[in-house]
């Protein structure tokens, strides 16, 4: 009976912390924020930002030193493409460079003096381009259209000097070896598709731990001694701590988690493959992972801005980490080893398999095992943490209670003293 008994009022005690730390978290305005209100509108900020998907116009400046039939129809077929904008026609380089500069123009187009003579002599013509790389997507657009454009000019030409009698003879001569371009996985070639499924498990992983750790910060700044465990009775098991405020973690945000991986992707109807029970399998060792995770990086927080300076900062370092806009296999080994210490990386991994590749749980197992290992040895390490931060909080107690009693004996003293004088 007493096995029950033990058992019962650790259950009670998880239920009472649960209690309070839900209590805590709709108290504190900051909590608050990195619970409720980032998760809800953050991804819907960032997945409107790029739900265009691609970059269209972009502006260019021309530098026409041919003035040529030729130049002229490159340049009209430029400005007649979807991606490219002809903005401004310069006289030189320079002047070019000035408008670049000045970011009025994303590229120019150099066609030189001898463009035209050159290709009626039947030798190669030259375009330069000029492209300003600080937006990949932008030069994306400008040097794919001067590609497409000199291609079907040059097969222009060399149908003109084939002889051909037929379009098919004009077509082998022009394309002898034909290809089918078929985009898989991302049919539009886009930005959001690939990048934004990994953003939202990644703010899932962020804003939990920021709150976790503002919630500590919060109770150390409330405590005299700066302790995180409160004194109460409820808090004096090191399992019922570590549950009781995971269970109320979890609760939030199965919430958020539901939000963020199935209503955001098709609000903006971005490309999602993943099943609804693979998507639970997956969720849950990824938020116990973070949870857990967050509870250990708590503990070392002092003051409550300390976890956002920390956590603010790796966060653009563990998208790149996680592979999905860096090639995993070009990442240094040291790095990966960096990234094995954080759930963000395995968990992005396996949702874009599933999610963007249609893959199942049994193509995302090696992640499925490696978050499950990190529940484990993150629940270890947040019991070990708080296990000393219960005796820390015990020794500040008795420390206290030492204090309150010498006090008292002072006191006693100087009563006895007066009394003795009054008698006298």
């Amino acid at each position: 009976m007493s096995i029950f008994h033990n058992i019962y009022e650790a259950v009670q005690d998880a239920c009472y912390i649960w209690r309070e730390e839900m209590k805590q978290v709709f108290k504190d305005e900051g909590v608050l924020i990195f619970f409720i209100i980032v998760p809800l509108a953050y991804p819907l900020l960032y997945s409107w930002i790029y739900n265009n998907e691609v970059v269209h116009e972009v502006p260019v400046v021309v530098v026409d030193q041919s003035h040529s039939q030729l130049s002229r129809q490159f340049i009209r077929e430029c400005d007649a493409s979807p991606d490219v904008k002809i903005a401004f026609y310069a006289d030189d380089l320079d002047e070019a460079q000035s408008l670049v500069s000045r970011q009025l123009v994303k590229g120019v187009y150099l066609i030189p003096s001898d463009f035209s003579t050159r290709l009626n002599r039947m030798e190669q013509g030259v375009i330069s381009v000029y492209c300003d790389m600080s937006l990949m997507l932008t030069y994306k657009a400008i040097y794919q259209t001067a590609v497409a454009v000199t291609q079907s000019m040059g097969a222009e030409i060399q149908k003109k000097l084939s002889g051909n009698y037929t379009d098919r003879e004009d077509l082998i001569t022009t394309r002898p070896l034909d290809f089918e371009d078929v985009p898989i996985f991302n049919p539009a070639g886009g930005y959001g598709n690939f990048i934004i499924p990994g953003v939202l498990m990644l703010i899932l992983q962020q804003t939990l731990v920021l709150g976790i750790g503002l919630s500590a910060g919060t109770a150390r700044e409330r405590s005299r001694y700066g302790d995180l465990i409160p004194i109460h009775p409820a808090y004096s098991g090191i399992y019922r701590i570590v549950w009781g405020k995971a269970l109320c973690y979890l609760m939030i945000y199965a919430v958020m988690g539901a939000y963020l991986t199935m209503v955001v992707p098709r609000l903006f109807s971005f490309l999602t493959l993943v099943h609804g029970w693979d998507l639970l399998l997956l969720l849950i060792p990824y938020l116990l992972a973070c949870v857990f995770f967050g509870m250990t990086v708590s503990c070392l927080v002092r003051y409550r801005e300390n976890v956002m300076l920390l956590m603010v900062f790796v966060s653009v370092p563990l998208l790149f980490l996680s592979g999905v806009s860096w090639p995993q296999s070009n990442i240094p080994g040291a790095w990966q080893g960096i990234s094995w210490l954080f759930p963000s990386t395995f968990g992005v991994r396996a949702f874009m398999r599933m999610n963007v590749l249609g893959g199942t749980l049994n193509d995302v197992l090696p992640e499925l095992r490696y978050l499950w290992i990190q529940v484990a040895a993150y629940f270890g390490a947040a019991c070990l943490v708080y296990g000393h931060q219960i005796r820390v909080s015990q020794r500040h107690a008795k420390a206290r209670l030492e204090h309150l009693r010498k006090k008292r004996e002072i006191r006693m003293q100087l009563k006895n003293r007066i009394n003795k004088s009054e008698t006298h």
